[in-house]
């Protein structure tokens, strides 16, 4: 026997096996889940973001006028206008709002209950509400048209209402059968396809608005250093503005009062933000996002963070007074700031919270492939699954900032008004990123900036970074001046 022929057989028969081995495992051995058992459950379903819906627009770009020429060529058909055999009662200024045809080529297509029918397309359209007149928004699952259910602050709900929508069924068969014995048992899960379209555009939004009313750099009573003393005790050391009133009384023997101070820190941020924002950060692969909640007179507000988890650098913040996915976006833009298009292994790590995925939606409907990105949420404190045993380090980096911010959030006891959040928290992260020494990159600052490096003493970098943002200011008036 053919010594080539006999292998040839043993391969087949081992390539039968592994097939048969193959089906055996995914048949009969589980193999290491990938997410949550708990995800697929219904009752997690309302914190997922459905796909993007279909969108049709029945509007043509040729009408009636190139159409007939069309057929005539085509076919051998001239289309005449309609022969009646009694009087049209369809209005003179009536045309088909698919081809532009008028009158004469249109007739009744269903007697008096109000159907139009055109010769030319064979377009059928009643003239109070026609079905050609507009975009419409349609289930990328059955083709449904969506229907807008609810009117929010920022966004309308549109949804699919057609009961055999094999979404709708496929989601019906997970649902608890004591649920759907209730009355409306049905409503505690989100079984319908659902679409948030958004009415206020987040992306022309300007994202480096301050607090108004700061005052001069003009110093009547004090100087250029006492100003940058008040800014290392309060931002760097962490001290209220009380305490800091204080602290310069019993050690340098000035005397300046707590809102003076905070005049100060309010001038300062605006200066020092747009340097800190328009800074050439590095950016990596991987970005981690979380927002924390502070307290504006003793009303929750919310700090969003997204930082570069290689350089631990802050790309990305916002304050907002709601944990909608406006505020979400707006820290996004700014964390995506310098980029034609995302890296190839790009990847955006974030909890569960439904406001990520819907902004990544926004961006890609947006601003197309280039900044098309999935979101992988990290769920629960504990490694139950695939997906937060190897991302969790990440997300503890993020959850550490938050600590961080909060230790000296916590001395103010929360603020008086939303432009005191701003201020506050824009001088926080020049601090962090420029000023602050960090134990994992050898206790030196994140981002070094060669004049920062010249000041011997803390107060003396206040004032470059001062300086730097004036540089920055002036920039950005010299272009929009031309």
């Amino acid at each position: 026997m053919n010594i080539i022929h006999y292998l040839l057989q043993i391969i087949q028969y081992l390539y039968q096996q592994n097939c048969w081995l193959i089906n055996f495992i995914c048949r009969y051995i589980p193999l290491k889940q990938w997410a949550f058992d708990d995800s697929h459950s219904p009752k997690y379903q309302k914190f997922r973001i459905d796909q993007l819906p279909l969108v049709t627009d029945f509007r043509q770009d040729w009408t009636y006028k190139e159409l007939i020429p069309y057929y005539e060529k085509r076919y051998g058909k001239k289309i005449c206008p309609v022969r009646r055999r009694s009087e049209c009662d369809i209005p003179e200024d009536c045309s088909c709002p698919r081809c532009d045809a008028p009158m004469p080529y249109l007739y009744r297509n269903n007697g008096s209950k109000g159907q139009i029918l055109c010769k030319v397309c064979d377009a059928r359209f009643s003239p109070g509400d026609s079905r050609f007149s507009s975009m419409k928004l349609r289930c990328p699952h059955c083709g449904n048209a969506l229907v807008p259910k609810k009117e929010r602050k920022h966004f309308i709900l549109h949804k699919c209402v057609n009961p055999k929508c094999p979404y709708y069924l496929h989601n019906l068969k997970k649902v608890d059968k004591d649920d759907l014995k209730e009355d409306y048992g049905k409503n505690k899960y989100k079984l319908h396809y659902i679409y948030r379209e958004f009415t206020l555009d987040f992306f022309s939004m300007d994202l480096s608005s301050l607090p108004k009313n700061a005052s001069s750099l003009k110093f009547s009573r004090h100087n250029a250093h006492v100003m940058s003393l008040c800014l290392t005790l309060h931002v760097n050391l962490g001290l209220s503005l009380r305490k800091t009133s204080q602290a310069l009384k019993d050690l340098y023997n000035i005397s300046v009062s707590h809102q003076q101070i905070a005049n100060y820190c309010k001038t300062a941020a605006v200066c020092v933000k747009p340097f800190v924002d328009r800074y050439p950060y590095e950016k990596g692969d991987v970005f981690t996002a979380d927002e924390t909640y502070i307290k504006i007179r003793g009303v929750k507000a919310y700090v969003w963070l997204i930082m570069n988890a290689a350089t631990r650098s802050i790309i990305g913040y916002q304050v907002s007074d709601n944990r909608g996915v406006g505020p979400c976006i707006l820290a996004m833009r700014m964390a995506f700031r310098g980029l034609a298009k995302l890296p190839e292994r790009f990847k955006f790590i974030a909890d569960g919270y439904s406001a990520y995925p819907l902004a990544a939606m926004e961006f890609a409907k947006k601003l197309g492939k280039d900044f098309s990105f999935k979101v992988t949420q990290v769920i629960g404190l504990a490694n139950d699954d695939a997906v937060s045993t190897e991302h969790r380090p990440f997300k503890q980096m993020i959850e550490r900032l938050n600590r961080t911010y909060k230790a000296s959030y916590r001395p103010t006891n929360g603020f008086d008004s939303i432009d005191g959040a701003n201020y506050d928290l824009a001088l926080w992260i020049a601090y962090y990123n420029f000023l602050r020494p960090h134990k994992h990159n050898k206790y030196k600052v994140l981002n070094e900036v060669e004049m920062l490096q010249g000041a011997d003493n803390m107060p003396g970098k206040w004032q470059l970074l001062i300086f730097l943002g004036q540089q920055t200011i002036l920039e950005l008036q010299k272009q929009t001046a031309v």
